[in-house]
């Protein structure tokens, strides 16, 4: 059985993985709900630019580190049953999936705010890395690490 948070190259894991896994837990008798968040690859950035691709990285022993204590402190919640945290890293086009992020639990109420509270915190604390490549108006391609643009503009550069 896959651990129950990672980073996996794209095209090792899938949402069959994740839900087979999940059915596979020793207290999924328990659940009576699943919940999954499916990220994709926008088309469009927040500053209104067209994207053409993402690659994503990962510093991959600390990513699995973070990802599994996150899973691990969310399962101790109320109810829950399980929790997966399973990102993808390569190079992606427009509507491909890059993470996957499952909650099972007794009740709908339970796995709703931990799905949300997963999100955020593996958004905030996983060291995975984002590079954008934009076509702005003009029709120009550019690349960038996504944080270190948003660092640039807390900065003011």
């Amino acid at each position: 059985m896959p651990t129950r948070a990672g980073v996996h190259e794209k095209g090792t894991f899938s949402v069959s993985d994740l839900l087979n896994s999940t059915k596979k837990n020793e207290n999924y008798k328990d659940a009576g709900a699943i919940s999954l968040f499916i990220g994709v690859v926008r088309g469009q950035n927040l500053e209104g630019e067209k994207v053409r691709k993402l690659t994503l990285e990962a510093y991959e022993e600390k990513a699995n580190e973070v990802l599994t204590k996150i899973c691990d402190d969310l399962a101790k919640k109320p109810g829950i049953v399980d929790v997966q945290i399973h990102h993808l890293l390569g190079e992606f086009s427009v509507g491909e999936e890059m993470v996957y992020v499952l909650v099972s639990g007794s009740h709908r109420t339970e796995v709703f705010s931990v799905l949300q509270e997963a999100v955020e915190r593996y958004k905030s604390e996983a060291p995975v890395f984002k590079k954008e490549q934009v076509v702005d108006a003009k029709g120009s391609a550019t690349e960038y690490w996504v944080s270190e643009k948003e660092h640039r503009q807390k900065q003011g550069t």
